[in-house]
């Protein structure tokens, strides 16, 4: 059974290149890749360098937890170290942030909590999925957007180049 997915990309080490390789390996694990704006955000959690994000639609067979062992394979041929701490510098960092209406928290949590806190997740969610329900609250993406106090979080889109993935 296919399911659609969201994914979260960001990174604040080379996140140009970074962004870019994601985008590569993802386009050849999954299916109709959807790509929303490309942002640039301020750190959270930590003192850093700027953060740009996005979020990527996709069609797959694979189950949630395939899906999340296939995230962290890419990580890591990317150059991201596995123990390093929640709040800090990436090279890469991909989250599964819904799968198909699943409401889980095995093998991870879904929908995913940052969806409701971080601008630089629900911005480009609603900007692709606008009218799809978060199922925990029962909204579209596009009214949690309108509702998010902007003021938390600073970013702003920026000039980024998606390859076509259709």
């Amino acid at each position: 059974m296919s399911a659609r997915i969201f994914i979260s990309l960001g990174s604040n080490i080379e996140p140009e290149r970074y962004i870019k390789a994601a985008l590569d390996e993802l386009s050849r694990h999954f299916n109709h890749l959807l790509c929303s704006s490309v942002f640039e955000s301020e750190s959270v959690g930590f003192a850093g360098c700027n953060f740009l994000n996005m979020v990527v639609a996709a069609d797959t067979e694979l189950s949630i937890g395939e899906v999340v062992a296939v995230f962290k394979q890419i990580e890591q041929a990317h150059g991201r170290i596995a123990s390093a701490k929640k709040f800090s510098a990436r090279s890469l960092d991909l989250d599964l942030l819904l799968y198909n209406d699943v409401i889980s928290q095995d093998p991870i949590e879904l929908p995913r909590a940052e969806i409701l806190t971080n601008a630089f997740v629900l911005w480009p969610l609603a900007e692709i999925a606008p009218e799809l329900i978060h199922q925990g609250v029962g909204k579209s993406y596009q009214s949690l957007w309108d509702e998010y106090d902007k003021t938390r979080q600073k970013l702003w889109p920026i000039p980024f180049t998606c390859p076509q993935m259709a």
